[in-house]
């Protein structure tokens, strides 16, 4: 059963519900559930923060009893995000009607990136290197669904970094719905007109600490997609020098086991950085070599250099789940070396 408990909104800014006496941090999906202000009567999912989840540890706003129960449908929608649950809602589909004409589209290159955290300078990284493109962002399963609830998405929009977001699949909430993956990817080229693509999840991501069930699976949907439109693909890998956890130590194992299992060769990007800044694993070989083997000669690498310092100065988001830029260069230089190889692939 959902663990669901009946509140009242004790403060809107941030949101804060009051639960059988606890004042509890919450976060509510306005475009589903409506305004929320001071007093109402709500009712809230409090499993994550129940849980102590990191990125996920708040209660999630389920209905607004007060305000939230006069609701209309958009008229003349019949397609279903959240679809046969309690949160389904119509939404305008972004893969056009007639397709008749797709094949023969450009198909823009895609860059499928593990974590949401790798977007911002990502998106800064190819803006830089060609500051005319427009580059859009389809979000995928793997982690937060909705797609108001990131701020870096917000934030990118506001400056013009984003040319667009779609949500895809299961995600929800971006500024155009798309019901696949592949038609997500395939609407950039022949609807949307962008001129690179970067798939990913939303925030936070789903794990279990095993081979294959984390969110970061996700990632080998994202590129099988693009690769079957024809995109030139780049997957960028998540690196990191600064994790604890020795299993995102180096070449995180959610990137090399995407790596492992792609059907087709990509382009992998990789950062051009100094030598200490890969670490070397308690497992054997450094990150990088690691990251050679797992390539092969199967996948290409792209060795690209990256503007650490320029994209300290962005204002843009520079702090990943408690670490600094300082204090783990390698995961931001991931997406750095990643975002100028899609601007490349852009230019040819």
């Amino acid at each position: 059963m959902l663990k669901l408990r009946r509140g009242v909104v004790a403060e809107t800014d941030p949101l804060v519900v009051e639960v059988d006496g606890e004042r509890r941090s919450a976060w509510a999906d306005t475009a589903l559930v409506g305004e929320v202000r001071s007093g109402d009567e709500v009712v809230v999912n409090v499993e994550a923060r129940d849980l102590g989840l990191g990125s996920g540890g708040f209660d999630v706003v389920h209905v607004n009893l007060t305000r939230g129960l006069a609701g209309e449908g958009p008229a003349g929608r019949h397609v279903m995000k959240l679809n046969y649950t309690s949160l389904q809602h119509a939404v305008e589909p972004v893969e056009g009607p007639d397709e008749s004409g797709a094949g023969t589209a450009a198909r823009p290159p895609v860059l499928v990136v593990p974590l949401h955290g790798h977007l911002a300078p990502a998106v800064w990284a190819a803006r830089a290197e060609r500051r005319g493109m427009s580059v859009g962002y389809v979000q995928t399963q793997g982690g937060a669904l909705p797609g108001a609830m990131s701020r870096d998405v917000a934030e990118l929009l506001d400056r013009g970094l984003l040319a667009g977001h779609v949500t895809a699949g299961p995600a929800y909430g971006g500024e155009h719905e798309a019901i696949s993956l592949v038609g997500g990817l395939d609407a950039a080229a022949t609807v949307l007109g962008w001129d690179a693509v970067i798939a990913g999840p939303g925030p936070g991501i789903l794990g279990s600490a095993t081979r294959f069930g984390h969110g970061g699976m996700g990632a080998l949907d994202s590129a099988h997609a693009a690769l079957a439109i024809g995109s030139t693909t780049l997957v960028g890998p998540r690196l990191s020098g600064g994790d604890e956890r020795e299993r995102h130590r180096g070449l995180s194992h959610h990137s090399r086991t995407v790596l492992e299992l792609l059907l087709a060769p990509v382009r992998v990007p990789v950062p051009e950085v100094d030598a200490e800044l890969w670490p070397v694993t308690e497992a054997g070989p450094g990150a990088y070599d690691e990251l050679l083997t797992v390539c092969r000669d199967r996948h290409d690498l792209a060795v690209e250099e990256v503007d650490l310092e320029g994209y300290a100065a962005s204002g843009l988001p520079t702090r990943t789940m408690g670490r600094e830029l300082g204090e783990d260069a390698l995961f931001f230089a991931a997406p750095l070396a990643s975002g100028r190889a899609l601007a490349k692939a852009v230019s040819g």
